[in-house]
């Protein structure tokens, strides 16, 4: 059997959710928020210790205004209440991502979660917020170059532990399961470093419509496989 540590999510599926049914967009986003609380809270409840979703990416920006909005608006009423279940049940709650493009009072409210759960030991929940994982890379090199520009780093002590060590999921092992939701087949900018060698799950339910039935059915699934990592 595999040990399963971290499963990452891409959440897909919000707008065709609600368009399936008749409702505004921000229904699905709504749905899918919820969905995201329930199924972090089943994933604690399972001995998954870290769980990394995708919420927003950096290519996000590029949607229509009206929506952007809703999803920032959502994201306030979330961080000023929605979370605090999940830390209730003793989850920490971190962010990855370029918080330089989100408003500030949004980046003081992540702030405040994250010092606020730094304690707390059940589960992790990594929220991917503005995040694209080209430009994680990117940042990544700029820090490293920068030690070598100060003299604080050789370029041949740069190894594949040092590069993890600067980026935004340092200290966060690389999940050892990815599920997508809602029929899609790609990666999409998402954690492109960290997944390897992660074993890919492909569902079509949309993610307002995933549940923990599901996710156990998935975990079943996934200690079927063997993990070689290249070696056989």
């Amino acid at each position: 059997m595999n040990e399963l540590k971290h499963i990452a999510f891409i959440m897909d599926g919000n707008r065709r959710w609600a368009k399936k049914r008749g409702l505004p967009v921000a229904a699905g986003h709504r749905q899918g928020a919820d969905t995201l609380v329930n199924i972090a809270k089943a994933a604690k409840k399972i001995g998954i210790k870290y769980m990394t979703v995708y919420a927003f990416s950096t290519e996000n920006w590029g949607r229509e205004q009206s929506e952007i909005d809703t999803l920032m608006g959502l994201l306030r009423q979330y961080l000023d209440g929605g979370f605090k279940e999940l830390q209730e049940n003793n989850a920490r709650i971190i962010f990855i991502g370029e918080r330089n493009m989100l408003a500030s009072d949004i980046v003081e409210k992540m702030a405040k979660i994250e010092a606020d759960t730094a304690n707390n030991t059940d589960v992790t929940l990594c929220v991917a917020l503005s995040y694209g994982s080209r430009q994680e890379i990117i940042s990544a090199a700029q820090k490293l170059a920068r030690e070598v520009l100060a003299g604080q780093l050789k370029p041949e002590n740069i190894d594949q532990a040092k590069f993890s060590s600067v980026l935004y999921t340092a200290g966060i092992p690389d999940p050892d399961l990815l599920i997508r939701t809602s029929g899609e087949e790609r990666l999409s900018n998402y954690l492109l470093w960290q997944l390897a060698y992660t074993e890919l799950y492909f569902t079509p339910t949309l993610w307002p419509d995933f549940s923990e039935s599901e996710l156990k059915k998935i975990i079943d699934e996934y200690n079927e496989r063997e993990r070689r990592y290249g070696k056989s």
